[in-house]
């Protein structure tokens, strides 16, 4: 890498770094609960603790896991702290310890508002739970992480067709409404499921080599390369039935470019190069195709409906971050100088209209006509310190690995 370049990605290294740590400071800074314990359920969009706020699994797994992460960069104890809230409520609150697996959401005071056993869900503990154990090396929570493994094998895993089953009741029997939100199509099998046990198992092996571990990682990459990956456009396909008939025509650029990466993380870990030559291939053929969904100010849009024609050109905060970590990783793979220059650019878009001056953190995203879009949380249960904390740790963990 020649002196240009090297100081071109060690500036963008630097200004992550601070980004990181400014992420961070708002979390710690705006989210402890002092009445109930923990972190609160909801922040509104101007700063304001939403009273009695129901509490995701999802957003305490990734608070767990983004405190966890950032402290092996940061090394600030006030980070590792955080984490340690983090993960003894979750298993002390929601774990389920007689059935298994963990609720879905708790009323403010802890008890329990949604039993549903949603597998995203569990993925995300298993994920957070994981990244714990890498910075503090405590037995229970690769326990708990092997526990949530389990759970997910005996009731979630499809034998006949492969792949996993979205979601269970309490006791883990099927039910009709599988959704993970409003938004999704009510069907049995989701990229997005997929996508984030294909990331928790990712991680969960690094601390845990096992056989059928190893084994599931290598068919979930086998159900993107046969199912999910759409081999004419290179865009992903979201929902199926349980044998795999395709029942959506959405493209999610977010998705796209966000399984574009990891899934070449997740092929990294099996120790097979021509596995990950090959993952490696498509992976650039996704980024590529993502490249559709970037609008002129270097914002990524947000999906594209194939039926109707239209685009949906929001820009969510998650999308902008995931294209910073997908055009990096192209990058990396291509050696081609336009992918770190949209990630960069992206991120330059990010600085100018998706940072929150004057509250901290990020806006949920802007409209099509460039403002802010409003009612939206600033904290809740898809507003998380995942997304933007994992671009700026991705990104910084590859430069500091740069020759």
């Amino acid at each position: 890498m020649d002196i240009e370049l090297k100081n071109v990605v060690y500036n963008y290294k630097a200004e992550l770094n601070i980004e990181l740590n400014e992420i961070l400071n708002y979390w710690v800074n705006n989210t402890v609960d002092n009445e109930y314990g923990g972190f609160v359920g909801a922040i509104d969009e101007n700063n304001n603790v939403i009273p009695n706020a129901p509490k995701s699994a999802i957003l305490y797994s990734r608070i767990l896991w983004a405190f966890s992460s950032a402290y092996s960069i940061t090394t600030q104890p006030k980070h590792l702290q955080f984490a340690t809230i983090a993960f003894k409520y979750l298993q002390a609150n929601f774990i389920d310890k007689k059935q298994g697996g963990i609720f879905l959401m708790l009323n403010a005071n802890a008890t329990v508002l949604e039993t549903k056993k949603q597998v995203y869900a569990l993925a995300f503990a298993i994920y957070g739970l994981s990244a714990y154990y890498n910075v503090t090396n405590n037995i229970l929570a690769k326990q708990m992480a092997i526990a949530l493994f389990e759970c997910i094998e005996i009731h979630s895993f499809d034998v006949k067709h492969t792949g996993y089953l979205e979601a269970f009741s309490v006791d883990w029997q099927p039910i009709i409404d599988v959704r993970l939100s409003s938004k999704d199509v009510n069907e049995k099998k989701t990229m997005n499921t997929h996508l984030h046990v294909l990331e928790a198992y990712t991680l969960l092996y690094k601390i845990w080599p096992n056989q059928l571990l190893k084994t599931r990682i290598n068919q979930l990459l086998k159900n993107f390369t046969q199912f999910f990956i759409d081999k004419n456009t290179f865009h992903l396909h979201l929902f199926f039935t349980d044998d795999w008939q395709l029942k959506s025509n959405t493209v999610s650029f977010g998705h796209d470019i966000e399984a574009a990466w990891l899934l070449v993380k997740a092929a990294e870990v099996m120790n097979d190069a021509a596995l990950l030559h090959n993952i490696q291939s498509i992976a650039q053929k996704i980024t590529t195709a993502a490249l559709k969904g970037i609008d002129v100010d270097n914002g990524m849009w947000y999906e594209y409906e194939k039926s109707t024609g239209i685009t949906c050109k929001q820009k969510h905060w998650w999308v902008q971050a995931e294209a910073m970590v997908g055009f990096f990783n192209g990058w990396q793979i291509s050696g081609q100088h336009q992918y770190l220059q949209q990630s960069m650019d992206t991120w330059g878009y990010v600085k100018g209209a998706i940072k929150d001056n004057q509250y901290g953190e990020w806006y949920w995203g802007r409209n099509d006509n460039g403002t802010v879009m409003k009612n939206q949380d600033k904290v809740g249960v898809w507003k998380c310190p995942y997304h933007n904390t994992r671009a700026c740790i991705e990104i910084i963990n590859r430069i500091n690995a740069l020759n």
